[in-house]
């Protein structure tokens, strides 16, 4: 009988009842701290914020990372619960299982398969683009329609199949081995990010900060863009996705009761002091309305003319976004795993290869088809998605706090949130709220997603349940 079939039907603590899935438990809370940093770190620094600033929020983009930040703190603290408590199960989609039951987690499970795959893939691209133009600098810049795809008057993105492929054969190696390049990675875009820092701080011009907020809080513009702090806080809760991929990770942790709610609130905390200092600094040594490129910190340096810290920080880029591809591939792979393993996904994605203790057959199948999208598809529009599919899953991740709370009051909880449900149901406005944030096009696309998975369930899925067994 299978980990959610006994926590739904006897209410049994999980930690008594966790599925065997033969995955290695070797990762420690620092393990699982880098695995939220390298996810974390990385397109949200590099890039978002500018782009923010920019088009968006200009100098108080500081406030939309800090209001993105707290309704992340109520995401994360109901996070840490239930890795806890539920334990191993697969993130927002295991612990939505467990608090609603199987068809809420069937639909908050396609969506974070959308929500991953759509954000490798798109990462991917901008590692591409950063990739050859360090490429072109040394004197060996690939032709353009190598570097695009159709859509973009190319033939094949080569370099984003690439590192795609690169980290396939990585993830099947082994998680420890991944763990351990992920935080030498990790190390090396905090380094890059140091350099920036200790830069700016000594460039910058406090006029740049006036006006501090010339959108407001939230507006629309004549031709229907929504703009604002709070515009702002929805684009960039796309950094701050990571955290999730940390739970995806408790089969695999040594002491997953404490480990996960470390690992879990510690990158976040860390990554939101990041994102504030680098924001403030950025926007106080240029104009904001000199960010809207697609490496803002890197460009921001050329224009105060330190072009050797440019260089510097655009490498730092460079292992930045390789370490939010492994992260999120790696957290793609378990939810499937999850998902197969009860039921609702073919078997092909739970086998768990007994040589390297890691799920093969899924991993290269994830590999190749992001890989292809990558190649051949313009993700721009697609990769607008990811925000509104990760604020979904944080709301029902808060609800679950909420049902589990009241249904099961006994179950053992060695992390438990203060206050009662008032930091669940502040999670459940916050995220709710910043959805309404995002353009009606965004709604509409994640819908038709959603759709396409209703028809997988009844088609498939809940013939084949392990709740039907």
């Amino acid at each position: 009988m299978g980990l959610m079939k006994q926590l739904l039907r006897k209410k049994l603590p999980a930690d008594v009842v966790r599925e065997k899935h033969g995955l290695m438990k070797c990762l420690t809370a620092w393990d699982l701290t880098f695995l939220g940093v390298g996810a974390i770190i990385g397109t949200g620094i590099f890039v978002l914020t500018g782009i923010a600033a920019a088009t968006q929020a200009g100098p108080a983009v500081v406030l939309s990372f800090v209001v993105a930040g707290i309704a992340c703190a109520f995401a994360a603290l109901c996070y840490a619960e239930l890795s806890a408590s539920v334990g191993g199960c697969g993130s927002a989609y295991g612990y939505s299982y467990a608090a609603f039951g199987e068809f809420i987690a069937w639909i908050i499970g396609w969506d974070l398969i959308l929500e991953y795959g759509v954000s490798v893939a798109a990462v991917a691209n901008g590692w591409s683009g950063y990739f050859n133009n360090a490429l072109t600098a040394i004197g060996f810049g690939l032709p353009e329609y190598l570097t695009k795809g159709p859509a973009a008057g190319g033939v094949v993105n080569i370099p984003a199949v690439a590192i795609i492929l690169l980290l396939m054969g990585l993830l099947i190696t082994g998680v420890k081995q991944s763990a351990r390049i992920n935080q030498a990675m990790v190390f090396i875009k905090l380094l890059a990010i140091s350099i920036f820092v200790g830069v700016a701080i000594f460039h910058v011009h406090p006029e740049h900060w006036t006006p501090f907020a010339p959108f407001g809080w939230f507006s629309t513009t004549p031709d229907g863009k929504t703009v604002g702090i709070l515009a702002g806080a929805s684009l960039v809760f796309f950094a701050y996705v990571g955290f999730d991929a940390v739970s995806t990770a408790v089969e695999e942790a040594e002491n997953p009761q404490r480990d996960a709610p470390i690992g879990i609130l510690a990158s976040l905390i860390f990554c939101t002091v990041i994102y504030i200092i680098v924001s403030g600094l950025l926007t106080g040594i240029v104009p904001y309305t000199e960010l809207n490129v697609s490496s803002p910190v890197a460009h921001a340096l050329e224009l105060i003319g330190v072009n050797w810290a440019s260089a510097l920080v655009a490498t730092g880029v460079i292992t930045g976004l390789t370490t939010v591809m492994l992260v999120l591939y790696y957290g793609l792979t378990r939810i499937l795993l999850s998902m197969s393993s009860d039921g609702l996904l073919p078997k092909f994605f739970s086998v768990v290869n007994k040589k390297t203790r890691t799920p093969v057959k899924n991993t290269v199948a994830c590999g190749v088809v992001m890989a292809i999208m990558a190649g051949v598809l313009p993700l721009g529009l697609l990769a607008e998605l990811v925000n509104i599919g990760t604020l979904a899953a944080f709301v029902l991740v808060c609800g679950g706090v909420i049902v589990l709370r009241k249904t099961n009051p006994k179950m053992k909880r060695p992390f438990q949130m203060p206050f009662g449900i008032v930091l669940p149901v502040l999670g459940v406005l916050s995220c709710g709220a910043l959805i309404l944030f995002l353009p009606l096009v965004t709604h509409l696309r994640f819908i038709a997603w959603l759709a396409l998975g209703l028809l997988v369930y009844f088609l498939y899925s809940k013939k084949h349940s392990a709740l039907e067994a």
